[in-house]
């Protein structure tokens, strides 16, 4: 069977502190493996209001009752209450996952900052906000990042060089199907190796197609039933880690049953030298399910 590797997003203060420990406690019970990325600075998160022009955000938001798993304190940070400084008030939570034997990287230092402007900045800008985070991990864990997954699949070529100044050995700030290192058009490389998210999000499928908390494990246990090749699974704190904690237990057991090996994104990067990995270009495209643009892998050079 195949590795399916388990990226865990976390994005919100609430989501740190009350998601991710829950989170530990099952995979470790499960006895998986899987890589915490970590939103490190302020929590903004009430100012993606602003994404309500973007196509289809609406519809998401109604699809996955947002304010449901976020709380509506958490939709209120950045615009009516101030937002907490997550990295410094979730130190030794952020701690005991590493302690606890998962991997751990960045995410980003302001989720929404980043989510929302990188695509219009240029790559000093790019720098500045990755280094900000790194170094803020660097104070948490007393060691340099080596992982990074972008916030919200947001990611172009200045933040693949930024990535590569910063020190960053390997990555998942894209969506694909398999492992690839990026390049320019000249052939160039851009940045460390990618490891994109291959399945979709749970909050990507549920309300389609008539998929709900009942069944939509179902239907990603189909995608890889059978599959001998190894895949990157997205989830969020904020989702698995508390509502639909339930949903993931059902999707972990299944997929276990089926013989696959749940693993952090590390055991991918050290199994394949980089210099064995194809060529691919990083674009910009849509997702199922999701609004606006994302870093989507393109075509191979």
């Amino acid at each position: 069977m195949a590795r399916i590797a388990l990226k865990v997003d976390v994005d919100t203060w609430r989501g740190t502190r009350e998601g991710v420990p829950a989170l530990a406690r099952l995979l470790a019970d499960r006895r998986c493996g899987a890589s915490f990325l970590f939103s490190l600075g302020p929590d903004h998160t009430g100012r993606a209001i602003l994404r309500v022009l973007r196509p289809g955000f609406i519809g998401k938001v109604a699809r996955t009752s947002v304010v449901e798993h976020y709380g509506v304190r958490t939709l209120l940070h950045g615009v009516l209450l101030p937002g907490p400084d997550i990295g410094r008030r979730e130190a030794a939570t952020l701690r005991s996952v590493r302690d606890a034997g998962f991997e751990v990287g960045v995410h980003c230092w302001d989720h929404v900052r980043w989510q929302d402007g990188l695509l219009s900045h240029d790559a000093a800008w790019a720098e500045r906000e990755m280094r900000r985070a790194l170094d803020r991990h660097a104070e948490v864990f007393g060691a340099p990042a080596r992982l990074h997954g972008a916030a919200g699949w947001q990611f172009n070529a200045a933040a693949a060089r930024a990535q590569v100044a910063l020190g960053i050995a390997f990555a998942s700030d894209t969506r694909g199907t398999h492992p690839f290192v990026p390049v320019a058009d000249d052939g160039s490389t851009l940045g460390p190796p990618q490891y994109p998210t291959t399945l979709p999000t749970l909050d990507e499928l549920l309300g389609v197609d008539g998929l709900t908390t009942n069944n939509v494990h179902r239907h990603l246990l189909r995608l890889t039933e059978g599959t001998t090749q190894d895949q990157v699974y997205t989830l969020h704190a904020e989702l698995e880690g508390q509502k639909l904690r339930p949903v993931f237990e059902r999707l972990l057991a299944g997929w276990q049953a089926q013989g696959h090996e749940l693993v952090a994104l590390g055991s991918l990067y050290r199994d394949v030298p980089t210099r064995a990995l194809p060529q691919h270009r990083i674009t910009l495209g849509t997702v199922p399910g999701r609004s606006g643009l994302l870093a989507v892998q393109g075509a191979a050079c």
